[in-house]
């Protein structure tokens, strides 16, 4: 198992090194490219081996779309298999983080939640991993309030730390009812750039494919690098009107 998981790890690096290069060359094939049409100078650094750029420009064509890369792979079996998603908590949690965990178990269909114990990380993602784990979440806390998660995407990321403000947990509401459990569609707003639409990814692969009458509507809503979420149920009044309702 440990050797079939460095062959994975290494053939994965290799995959990664050699787009960056090929990108790399891509990019210099472009700057030339532009220089020609436009009649300007070749710049400095590209003029010793702009000959052979020109030359292999003759055998590019626009034809590259959908090709996959090592950021398509992470994600290959999104929509095709639904994500096993696990929830832990740091080491020693109040009885608060531990009651966060369970509300998270709600918002994400099918996860599960498990006991941190002593365990270390590693351990915890080899167990992960064995039992075909797809994401892993660790939630973090400070004197009592939960302050970050980290998301992890088995086997090999990507990984990202959100950092927690103002949360409210449904505990510290009162008279609450339950919640839906069932897929949620999902709705991102703000996530435009290379980042966002990366960031957008981790957040949206931990959810399955809902089904097209599923009432459940969960949204992440960027701006200036702050992501609001927003959890709601709608019914069609009419055949023109939807009612929102604001879970908690």
């Amino acid at each position: 198992m440990l050797r079939r998981e460095a062959r994975l790890r290494r053939e994965y690096l290799y995959r990664k090194a050699r787009e960056e290069a090929q990108r790399s060359a891509q990019e210099r094939k472009e700057k030339v490219r532009r220089a020609l049409e436009e009649n300007r100078l070749i710049p400095t650094e590209l003029r010793r081996e702009a000959l052979a750029l020109q030359g292999s420009l003759e055998f590019d064509d626009a034809g590259g779309e959908g090709v996959t890369n090592h950021v398509d792979d992470e994600y290959r079996w999104a929509g095709v298999e639904d994500p096993k998603v696990m929830i832990t908590t740091s080491r020693d949690p109040s009885s608060r983080l531990k009651m966060f965990a369970k509300e998270l178990k709600l918002v994400f269909p099918g996860a599960q939640r498990m006991n941190r114990g002593r365990h270390e990380v590693g351990a915890l993602v080899r167990a992960c991993k064995a039992n075909g784990v797809t994401d892993l979440l660790v939630v973090h806390e400070h004197r009592g309030t939960p302050v970050g998660f980290i998301v992890s995407h088995l086997p090999f990321g990507p990984t990202a730390y959100f950092t927690l403000c103002n949360v409210v947990m449904r505990h510290d509401i009162p008279d609450l009812g339950t919640m839906s459990e069932a897929k949620p569609h999902l709705i991102t707003h703000g996530f435009s750039s290379r980042l966002g639409k990366r960031v957008s990814d981790i957040l949206r692969y931990l959810f399955p494919v809902p089904k097209d009458d599923s009432h459940r509507v969960i949204t992440f809503a960027n701006q200036d690098d702050y992501i609001s979420f927003r959890h709601h149920v709608y019914r069609k009044t009419n055949h023109r009107n939807v009612e929102l309702t604001e879970c908690t």
